[in-house]
């Protein structure tokens, strides 16, 4: 058994991530309501004969890192290309529909209000027509791929092949790159496909192996007893001339006022996650053990999570694993009596594992809550693979399903982690995983505790819970800080010293906790005779569904590549930061 201190948040920042997972169906009502014409997904779209000699270029589909410099030469023809995603599109006038319908969902006086609906009938309203399907699916197939399936929502179309296949279907050659020492495999250009099939294919999610990054830092470690062998996690950790404090899943229902929810002493009763699930991405499998530990621990009932394998098991992958661990035991050390389902879905050279997790859970609705803590920026993911997660939450918010996704600590300098000025050197950006209008992004707050830890913190643990917190400590929004310094250059720094830090087992620890609170609310939906599931609004992300959670935000990319540290003068004024609920904490200029 191992112990450790994860973060996902910088200088005094806990990141109050909403952490999702499960996979349980959910019944859909049968009657959709008197706006439900079953209408089909409309007309053709591919309208001429696929001729595979005139090519249109997919633009923005080669990853920023696959350069000349770290460029080694062709991949083997014989290298498998497994689980490629092409993702399709809606037309124009199906998204209008969809829109219009997604806003129907969450209005009171609607026919349509939470009428969620299924993959299968998301796919037949929304999704390419049979003949248009057809028409890619027979492509893929005469150029010699394996069509695996076509998802039920109609969104992507899954297939297998090899480089050698990828040459000469898609006219790009898969290289092998050396960056920070490790060896990737990607396009070196843009693919290109038949231009009668461009009315219906967006791009492809990738077809490379760069890894999008679990958004955790590890901190501390463990002690043991020599005598006893006894493993405790550290609950103050040294760092840099201070510490850290360890958070436990009880000091965090103190600090949020969880508790009256788990004792019962509510007018709702107890709203602990029983009967909710919630759905964890993953691609790397986990110690059961782990788990174990970490709710004995911490004094939590004894509940494993269940494990989903969509396709071969990768194992215990490191750095992934550790992700694994802290999403799975936080998202129930909030909602500790829910059940959760970690669905891992193996890399392969061509898609990254928790991608097609995260398609496998919206495709077959295995849950209200969907978590994910992984990232990378938007011009990592391209075209390709901004579409897909548009695409993918879009759809499951049509489903009912709330999308919790980890916002990451690095600001706005996304495409820039690693460098050591800490700003935005290649323009600011976010992550695209975190930042469509249809999952909430979490991000972080200030505690306010140094100076009078004694008000807040006892010096002893909790026998039982090792929780040494008092009380709710007040907090101040990383916006509302970054408005009232006045300057560009105020703005608080992720890199100084942390105040506050979670606590895990296994190879893990810190800060998911959301997904405990959205299966919460569930609950106390289903207590009130109401429908258990939710989606948060696109206008109004989410506002009551996490009270003193402030920094949700839903950046907008467009606004995002105009604004650069060059150009400073366009980027909105520091008055602005606080409406923006964008994180730019690690650059030159907030975003406006």
């Amino acid at each position: 058994m191992h112990f450790s201190t994860i973060v996902k948040f910088g200088r005094k920042r806990l990141y109050l991530e909403i952490l999702a997972a499960s996979a349980l169906s959910i019944s859909i009502p049968a009657s959709l309501g008197p706006g439900w014409a079953q209408s089909g997904p409309g007309p053709a779209r591919v309208t001429e004969a696929v001729d595979a000699t005139k090519l249109l270029a997919l633009r923005g589909n080669t990853h920023p890192l696959a350069r000349p410099e770290f460029d080694r030469g062709p991949a083997s023809d014989e290298m498998p290309m497994e689980r490629i995603l092409l993702v399709l599109k809606r037309s124009p006038e199906q998204e209008d529909a969809l829109r219009h319908l997604l806003d129907e969902q969450q209005t009171k006086s609607s026919p349509n209000f939470h009428h969620w609906l299924t993959p299968e009938e998301f796919g037949q309203r929304f999704g390419p027509a049979d003949a248009d399907i057809q028409a890619v699916t027979e492509w893929l197939t005469s150029e010699g791929f394996e069509v695996k399936r076509v998802a039920a929502g109609r969104t992507v179309i899954e297939f297998s092949g090899s480089a050698g296949l990828v040459r000469e279907a898609l006219h790009t050659e898969i290289h092998q790159y050396d960056v920070n020492g490790k060896t990737r495999f990607a396009n070196a250009s843009d693919p290109r496909i038949p231009q009668a099939l461009e009315p219906v294919v967006a791009g492809f999610d990738s077809l490379n192996s760069f890894p999008k990054k679990p958004m955790h830092r590890v901190v501390g470690a463990f002690r043991k007893s020599k005598t006893t062998g006894e493993v405790r996690p550290l609950f103050s950790i040294p760092l840099g001339g201070g510490f850290l404090l360890g958070v436990g899943p009880t000091d965090f229902a103190t600090i949020y006022n969880v508790l009256p929810l788990w004792n019962g002493t509510t007018a709702a009763g107890t709203i602990d996650g029983t009967g909710q699930s919630i759905a964890i991405v993953g691609d790397s499998n986990i110690n059961i053990a782990d788990v174990r530990n970490f709710r004995s621990m911490f004094g939590l009932p004894a509940k494993d999570p269940q494990i989903i394998l969509d396709g071969p098991d990768p194992g215990l992958i490191s750095g992934s694993e550790t992700e694994a661990d802290l999403d799975v035991e936080w998202a129930g050390a909030v909602a500790k009596n829910a059940t959760i389902k970690f669905v891992v879905s193996e890399d392969t050279e061509a898609s990254f594992g928790a991608d097609l997790s995260a398609l496998y859970i919206i495709d077959n609705n295995i849950a209200p809550v969907l978590s994910v803590s992984f990232g990378a920026c938007e011009a990592q993911l391209g075209a390709g693979g901004n579409a897909f997660f548009n695409a993918i939450w879009e759809q499951a918010a049509a489903q009912g399903i709330t999308v919790s996704v980890a916002a990451g600590d690095s600001g706005s300098d996304t495409c820039d982690q690693g460098n050591p000025a800490n700003v935005a050197v290649n323009g600011l950006s976010v992550s695209g995983v975190a930042s469509t209008p249809f999952n909430v992004a979490l991000g972080g707050t200030d505690f306010n505790d140094l100076s009078n830890l004694s008000a807040y913190w006892s010096t002893t643990n909790n026998t039982t819970t090792q929780a040494s917190v008092k009380s709710y400590i007040p907090e101040q929004t990383w916006n509302d800080s970054c408005a009232a310094s006045g300057s560009l250059t105020k703005c608080p720094s992720m890199d100084a010293t942390f105040d506050l830090s979670g606590g895990g087992g296994g190879r893990t620890a810190g800060y998911p906790r959301g997904a405990g609170r959205s299966a919460g609310l569930q609950l106390q939906r289903r207590l009130q005779g109401r429908d258990p599931r939710f989606r948060p609004r696109r206008k109004a992300h989410a506002q009551g569904a996490l009270r003193r959670h402030p920094r949700r935000h839903r950046p907008r990319p467009r606004r995002i590549r105009r604004c650069s540290c060059a150009t400073r003068s366009w980027c909105a004024p520091p008055s602005r930061c606080a409406s923006s609920r964008i994180a730019s904490s690690r650059s030159a200029c907030p975003i406006g």
